[in-house]
């Protein structure tokens, strides 16, 4: 991991901890390296930014490759929903794309 960028990421998240961006980009870079950071983060956005589209994505691809299936699935879900509802077509087919491989990969 960047420890620059990271230190940056965590001086904009401290500056401004109510920006759903900079826990995203912050639950992204822990991804890399430090899952239950990146838990945490994801968390936060899920629970304090339900509205964010662009956590859906990556939050259901984290959770599922941490084997949290039921959770990744709930997530891909309300990512799907919340992208119609924001009239968000190609994060709509994005999200279901990668919905739908997630459901695959259960079937194998």
């Amino acid at each position: 991991m960047n420890n620059t960028l990271l230190s940056n990421l965590l001086a904009f998240y401290e500056e401004d901890p109510a920006d759903p961006f900079n826990v995203y980009a912050l639950a992204i870079e822990y991804s890399k390296s430090d899952p239950a950071r990146a838990e945490r983060f994801f968390n936060i956005l899920l629970d304090q930014h339900p509205d964010y589209l662009p956590t859906y994505y990556h939050a259901g691809a984290f959770f599922a490759a941490m084997e949290k299936v039921e959770k990744a699935e709930e997530i891909y879900q309300k990512g799907v929903e919340l992208a119609l509802t924001q009239g968000n077509s190609k994060a709509h087919r994005e999200l279901l794309s990668a919905f739908n491989n997630f459901l695959d990969e259960l079937d194998d």
